[in-house]
């Protein structure tokens, strides 16, 4: 009996002995793309896999970890060979052979947030190792990975320590940042405490969570003090550049409702017309953006900065046209204004679905309009709202100058003040109505360009922006295109303050009702226009 108890422990010995070196191994990065290959696999077995390959010095490695990041892998669901998305074609990542079958036999390599976050980090530690990539891109890959690197990955920290010691002083500077963050974790409370002092300087909120931690959890009761120190400075920063980014999203809201109320306050304001289409203006400006980027594929920013003065001359042209067959015979009438031109909003909205159909459209946003100034890790101006202030600012000195300094501007001004005295100085009242209205449709359809990148282009994109472009004509002061800039930038500000402490429609609410109270007081406005007088 006994021997037979030694044979079985043996026995179970030596199976025990083949079994744990092989659940020790590592996995290969040729088992690692074969577990990619397998549609069963899971979450937790492709990020493992992930992990192995992005270890491997392979070849295809890099095309691999880059083509999973833009959501561009797939593997054949006959063969499980794995292929990235070069283009329009699919190539095989090992091998590099065309794929040749049906694309339907392809399936998209799923991920999840979490391997999305790894494939990120290894493609910094990839950026930060390769000596020939220019410094300024291997200084964002090693901030990147600020806050991101364990004490439990030795590999990566040891590979850390040795750029810092051969590498740049600009990059050595950031490489100090991404170990000290590490060694917030340390065991030893000095260690934790050098980092501390180090990241002193460094803003950051995933730095404010993990000082957080010291100063509730840590067992040193220095290491907690000066962590509640130095988290209450962070809480402070963020707080400050937190409102500041409220002002920001705040002005470039205000610069899309100036842009879109702008051309509004002309007609409204300086010829009494109520016009219920302007917000189909704006939409007939986006959808000259979309003909155009079609026309130009492959030159989006071109295209755009076509759009412009098409736009303008186009939505300008469908102003005029409004004004000589209806508007015209409707002066001193603005509630029959306002009936006529709401009917014509319905008219061209059906047009447009005739035309494009009912579906949004998507616009592309150029190179020079994505990503954005990084301040600093609480902060960022993102280029896109930074170029709608600028072309708000634009169009507004632009009116401006116009309105001042022409010939048109001289008529206009006089026939909104006192139209009969204008009409017996010779000024052609209808010409200056014509023009007038165009010059507001115009300037719509500029608005129509600076939405078509912010929003899907459709039928429906005018109706969005049209009461809030009255609220700021109402608000400014009707004629007076100062104070549409001062509403709308006050509006716009107001929205984004209210916005966070009670939600997007109750912060539209409070506006409004802020608006009628105000009117109540000020029924001209905050600036009002003086000498206006409106004739049949």
């Amino acid at each position: 009996m006994k021997s037979t108890a030694k044979m079985f422990c043996a026995a179970l010995l030596v199976l025990l002995g083949f079994l744990l070196p092989q659940a020790a191994a590592a996995m290969t990065p040729d088992e690692a793309l074969a577990v990619l290959g397998d549609r069963s696999s899971s979450f937790e077995q492709k990020k493992e896999a992930f992990d192995v390959i992005g270890d491997s010095k392979e070849n295809w490695s890099q095309l691999l970890i880059e083509s999973a990041q833009k959501g561009e892998l797939f593997f054949d669901k006959k063969k499980h060979d794995v292929y990235a998305k070069v283009g329009d074609n699919y190539f095989k990542v090992k091998g590099g052979e065309a794929f040749s079958g049906k694309s339907r036999d392809l399936k998209r390599v799923s991920v999840n947030n979490s391997i999305r976050e790894s494939l990120h980090l290894i493609l910094a530690m990839r950026t930060l190792s390769d000596q020939s990539i220019p410094e300024d891109r291997r200084i964002e890959s090693a901030h990147a990975l600020i806050g991101n690197v364990s004490q439990e990955d030795a590999s990566k920290l040891q590979l850390l320590r040795d750029l810092y010691i051969t590498t740049d002083p600009d990059l050595s500077e950031m490489l100090t940042y991404v170990i000290a963050s590490a060694d917030l974790n340390d065991e030893d409370p000095k260690i934790r405490n050098g980092a501390m002092h180090i990241l002193s300087g460094f803003r950051s909120p995933l730095l404010l969570q993990k000082l957080g931690d010291i100063a509730e959890h840590d067992a040193d009761v220095s290491n907690r003090v000066y962590a509640e120190k130095q988290a209450a400075g962070l809480r402070s920063s963020q707080s400050f550049y937190s409102g500041l980014e409220t002002v920001y999203f705040g002005i470039s809201l205000g610069s899309v409702l100036v842009l879109a109320a702008i051309g509004l306050t002309i007609t409204f304001g300086v010829m009494g017309v109520i016009n219920m289409a302007h917000g189909e203006l704006m939409m007939i400006g986006a959808y000259t953006v979309y003909v155009i980027q079609q026309c130009m594929p492959s030159y989006p920013g071109l295209a755009l900065i076509i759009s412009i003065p098409a736009a303008f001359c186009v939505s300008g042209l469908t102003g005029i046209i409004i004004e000589r067959t209806v508007i015209q015979h409707l002066y001193g009438r603005p509630l029959e204004t306002l009936l006529a031109t709401f009917g014509i909003s319905l008219l061209l909205q059906q047009l447009v679905r005739s035309i494009f159909t009912a579906l949004n459209r998507n616009v592309v946003i150029p190179d020079f309009m994505s990503g954005a100034i990084k301040i600093n890790e609480f902060f960022s101006v993102t280029y896109n709202r930074l170029y709608i202030i600028l072309f708000c600012l634009a169009v507004f000195f632009t009116l401006r100058w116009i309105l001042q300094h022409s010939r048109l501007g001289l008529e206009v001004r006089s026939v909104s003040q006192n139209r009969a005295m204008a009409r017996n100085m010779g000024v052609r009242s209808g010409r200056v109505n014509a023009l007038t209205f165009g010059l507001g449709s115009g300037i719509a359809g500029l608005a129509g360009v600076a939405l078509s990148q912010l929003t899907n282009v459709g039928p429906n994109l005018g109706q969005n922006y049209i009461v809030d472009s009255f609220l700021v004509v109402v608000f400014g002061g009707a004629g007076n295109i100062w104070g549409t800039m001062v509403g709308g930038m006050v509006l716009g500000v107001a929205n984004k303050v209210l916005e966070p402490m009670a939600g997007a429609m109750l912060a539209k609410i409070f506006i409004l009702v802020g608006v009628i109270i105000f009117i109540q007081k000020r029924p001209r406005g905050l600036f009002p226009q003086h000498g206006r007088s409106v004739e049949g």
